[in-house]
Protein backbone atom coordinates (compact mmCIF):
# COMPACT_ATOMS: atom_id res chain seq x y z
CA UNK A 1 0.00 0.00 0.00
CA UNK A 2 1.74 3.54 -0.90
CA UNK A 3 1.80 6.09 1.92
CA UNK A 4 -0.32 9.65 1.27
CA UNK A 5 2.11 12.63 -0.06
CA UNK A 6 2.31 14.86 2.41
CA UNK A 7 1.38 18.48 2.06
CA UNK A 8 3.13 21.96 2.06
CA UNK A 9 2.12 24.90 2.20
CA UNK A 10 4.20 27.68 0.62
CA UNK A 11 3.98 31.36 1.10
CA UNK A 12 6.30 34.07 0.07
CA UNK A 13 5.26 37.24 -2.09
CA UNK A 14 8.17 36.20 -4.36
CA UNK A 15 6.66 34.13 -7.83
CA UNK A 16 10.57 32.70 -8.28
CA UNK A 17 11.06 31.82 -4.65
CA UNK A 18 7.62 30.09 -4.54
CA UNK A 19 8.50 27.84 -7.42
CA UNK A 20 11.99 27.30 -6.26
CA UNK A 21 10.26 25.96 -3.56
CA UNK A 22 7.44 24.26 -4.73
CA UNK A 23 10.06 22.04 -6.84
CA UNK A 24 12.33 21.26 -3.75
CA UNK A 25 9.06 20.35 -2.10
CA UNK A 26 8.01 18.31 -4.34
CA UNK A 27 11.05 16.40 -5.10
CA UNK A 28 11.25 15.29 -1.28
CA UNK A 29 7.89 14.31 -1.90
CA UNK A 30 5.03 16.60 -0.91
CA UNK A 31 2.09 18.19 -3.12
CA UNK A 32 2.14 21.89 -2.72
CA UNK A 33 -0.20 24.97 -1.96
CA UNK A 34 1.64 28.41 -2.58
CA UNK A 35 0.07 31.41 -1.39
CA UNK A 36 1.73 35.03 -1.79
CA UNK A 37 1.06 36.96 1.55
CA UNK A 38 0.22 35.73 4.96
CA UNK A 39 -3.44 36.25 4.88
CA UNK A 40 -4.00 34.52 1.39
CA UNK A 41 -2.38 31.71 3.62
CA UNK A 42 -4.71 32.09 6.71
CA UNK A 43 -7.12 32.08 4.86
CA UNK A 44 -6.33 28.64 2.63
CA UNK A 45 -5.12 27.23 5.60
CA UNK A 46 -8.55 27.54 7.77
CA UNK A 47 -10.12 26.18 4.44
CA UNK A 48 -8.26 23.31 3.52
CA UNK A 49 -9.89 20.25 3.21
CA UNK A 50 -6.90 17.95 3.83
CA UNK A 51 -4.30 18.09 6.45
CA UNK A 52 -1.17 20.20 6.21
CA UNK A 53 1.92 18.71 6.60
CA UNK A 54 4.58 21.38 6.81
CA UNK A 55 4.56 25.67 6.65
CA UNK A 56 7.24 26.83 4.51
CA UNK A 57 6.64 31.06 5.60
CA UNK A 58 8.89 33.75 4.26
CA UNK A 59 9.12 36.50 7.47
CA UNK A 60 8.83 39.71 4.99
CA UNK A 61 5.72 39.89 2.83
CA UNK A 62 2.67 42.69 2.25
CA UNK A 63 -0.30 42.88 4.07
CA UNK A 64 0.41 39.74 6.92
CA UNK A 65 4.07 39.13 7.48
CA UNK A 66 5.60 35.77 8.32
CA UNK A 67 5.83 36.26 12.10
CA UNK A 68 1.97 37.47 12.29
CA UNK A 69 0.96 34.75 10.08
CA UNK A 70 2.66 31.81 12.36
CA UNK A 71 1.29 33.36 15.52
CA UNK A 72 -2.43 33.54 13.82
CA UNK A 73 -1.59 29.85 13.06
CA UNK A 74 -0.80 28.53 16.41
CA UNK A 75 -3.98 29.76 18.35
CA UNK A 76 -5.95 27.70 15.66
CA UNK A 77 -6.84 24.30 17.16
CA UNK A 78 -6.65 22.39 14.13
CA UNK A 79 -3.45 23.52 12.68
CA UNK A 80 -1.40 24.63 15.96
CA UNK A 81 0.45 21.97 15.39
CA UNK A 82 1.60 21.75 11.81
CA UNK A 83 5.46 22.17 11.58
CA UNK A 84 6.57 25.51 10.52
CA UNK A 85 9.63 26.67 8.66
CA UNK A 86 10.47 30.02 8.49
CA UNK A 87 13.03 31.33 6.00
CA UNK A 88 14.76 34.61 5.48
CA UNK A 89 17.10 36.55 4.41
CA UNK A 90 17.63 37.94 7.56
CA UNK A 91 20.32 36.39 9.35
CA UNK A 92 21.09 37.98 12.58
CA UNK A 93 20.35 35.58 16.19
CA UNK A 94 16.98 37.97 16.41
CA UNK A 95 15.61 36.97 13.82
CA UNK A 96 15.53 33.21 14.66
CA UNK A 97 14.48 33.95 18.28
CA UNK A 98 11.59 36.06 16.91
CA UNK A 99 10.58 33.27 14.31
CA UNK A 100 10.84 30.53 17.46
CA UNK A 101 8.44 33.04 19.42
CA UNK A 102 5.96 33.49 16.71
CA UNK A 103 5.75 29.94 16.25
CA UNK A 104 8.28 28.53 14.30
CA UNK A 105 9.79 24.81 14.41
CA UNK A 106 12.66 25.55 12.53
CA UNK A 107 14.50 28.77 10.89
CA UNK A 108 16.47 28.51 8.21
CA UNK A 109 18.63 31.70 5.86
CA UNK A 110 18.30 31.96 2.37
CA UNK A 111 19.65 30.96 0.06
CA UNK A 112 19.44 26.76 0.96
CA UNK A 113 20.80 25.00 -0.54
CA UNK A 114 17.67 22.34 -2.61
CA UNK A 115 19.15 19.07 -1.04
CA UNK A 116 19.03 20.99 2.66
CA UNK A 117 15.32 22.08 2.23
CA UNK A 118 14.15 19.03 1.17
CA UNK A 119 15.91 17.05 3.80
CA UNK A 120 14.75 19.27 6.92
CA UNK A 121 11.47 19.20 5.40
CA UNK A 122 11.00 15.41 5.48
CA UNK A 123 12.18 15.52 8.50
CA UNK A 124 10.41 18.05 10.05
CA UNK A 125 6.86 16.97 8.55
CA UNK A 126 7.34 13.17 10.05
CA UNK A 127 9.05 14.66 13.31
CA UNK A 128 8.91 18.50 14.28
CA UNK A 129 11.54 19.20 16.44
CA UNK A 130 13.65 22.76 16.83
CA UNK A 131 16.27 24.18 15.70
CA UNK A 132 18.01 27.05 13.96
CA UNK A 133 20.12 26.29 10.43
CA UNK A 134 22.18 28.96 9.04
Amino acid sequence: MRAARMHALVIDDATTVRLFHRGVLEKAGFSVTEAMNGLEALEQALAATTPLDLLLVDVNMPRMDGYAFLRAIRVEPGLRGTPAIMISTEREGHDADRAFEAGANLFLVKPVRPEVLGRLARALAGAGREAAVS
